[in-house]
């Protein structure tokens, strides 16, 4: 158990049979009332975000959640498969899971699989990836001025908005947790 004064950005804990990370922390006092702990936190297993007020003398389980660099493989119906890069041990997580991280998975890209007491939270992407263009419109001339962009489809599938003068077959750097382009690769 950890007091919630201890609590910082980042942090796993279980509160109410629930595991959480912590999105933001505030430490309130004001001068007649006890001092407040203000925490906003993401649920790890279905990504909802709230606000919890805690009392200063409050404690909270901590979690300890796994990280393994794993690999991922091929999607197979309705499932994705990974393999741990030590051991070759693979496993299957429900794409539907994986709806946001499927729009940037290409096989054979090392990825970090998060876990808590062997239940499979989710998938850590590194925050920017090369992706080839795979389909563009064309420029339309004269309309460089105002740094216009236009619709690109990546090798996954996903479409982003990319300046006028990237070309089918270029490669890009895109942001993970946006979905914006970032530049050239």
């Amino acid at each position: 158990m950890i007091n919630v004064g201890d609590l910082r950005p980042g942090m796993t804990f279980q509160y109410d049979g629930n595991l959480y990370v912590v999105l933001e922390y505030s430490h309130n006092k004001t001068a007649r009332a006890a001092a407040n702990i203000r925490v906003k936190m993401k649920n790890m297993r279905t990504g909802s975000t709230t606000e919890v007020t805690f009392g200063n003398s409050e404690k909270v389980a901590k979690a300890h959640i796994e990280k393994r660099k794993m690999q991922y493989l091929y999607d197979a119906a309705d499932m994705l498969v990974f393999m741990d890069n030590e051991t070759y041990e693979q496993i299957e997580i429900p794409a539907d899971h994986l709806k946001w991280e499927m729009n940037f998975l290409k096989p054979s890209d090392d990825v970090e699989v998060t876990s808590f007491e062997s239940e499979v939270l989710g998938v850590q992407l590194p925050v920017n990836v090369a992706f080839t263009i795979t389909e563009t419109e064309p420029a339309v001339k004269g309309d460089t001025a105002t740094g216009a962009t236009k619709n690109a489809t990546i090798e996954t599938g996903f479409q982003i908005k990319v300046p006028l003068f990237i070309s089918e077959g270029e490669k890009v750097i895109v942001n993970t947790e946006d979905g914006k382009y970032q530049g050239r690769a």
